[in-house]
């Protein structure tokens, strides 16, 4: 059975999730707001992937038995001083779910809860992506700094992107 400690953080996590996808919406509207209808279409599919990251936790909770709690999300406004300053709050939000979800697993293992240890290890395997394809991006906008062409270039690249389901099986 799954200890309270464990069911307590890991809905911390859940909300931590659902805030995630709150701050990439806001994200999205920002870009827009900007021009860059690109980098809003890809921080769309970004709010998406962290509401299936929220909803799997969801259902690991539900499958355990366990109380859900949702909490509220706090408003908030984007400010940045341009597209590639957003990407930059952006990977650090991402590194801060990364410690995060690093300190949930170390938890499990402290409980030997090793189903849950094995859930969080999708998770931290896909910020290790996640933080990888910031990088990349905040290096490109770096690369062309605000040459027009340039940041044009990248939006377009950016809103190429469609959104896969990282939760489904394969």
């Amino acid at each position: 059975m799954i200890k309270k400690e464990i069911i307590d953080a890991l809905n911390g996590q859940l909300n931590k999730e659902f805030h995630s996808a709150y701050i990439y919406l806001g994200m999205s509207a920002y870009a827009s707001s900007n021009g860059f209808n690109g980098c809003a279409k890809w921080f769309n599919m970004q709010y998406q992937e962290e509401v299936t990251h929220a909803m799997k936790l969801f259902r690991y909770l539900e499958e355990q038995g366990a109380n859900i709690k949702l909490k509220d999300i706090k408003a908030l406004n984007i400010k940045a001083d341009s597209i590639v300053d957003v990407f930059k709050k952006a990977y650090k939000h991402e590194q801060k779910m990364t410690n995060s979800l690093n300190d949930l697993s170390d938890l499990a293992m402290k409980h030997k809860d090793h189903a849950t240890y094995s859930l969080l290890q999708w998770y931290i395997n896909e910020q290790v992506e996640e933080e990888a394809l910031f990088s990349e991006i905040i290096d490109k906008f770096t690369m062309v700094g605000n040459d027009g062409y340039g940041l044009y270039s990248i939006d377009k690249e950016l809103g190429a992107r469609v959104f896969i389901d990282p939760t489904a099986e394969v």
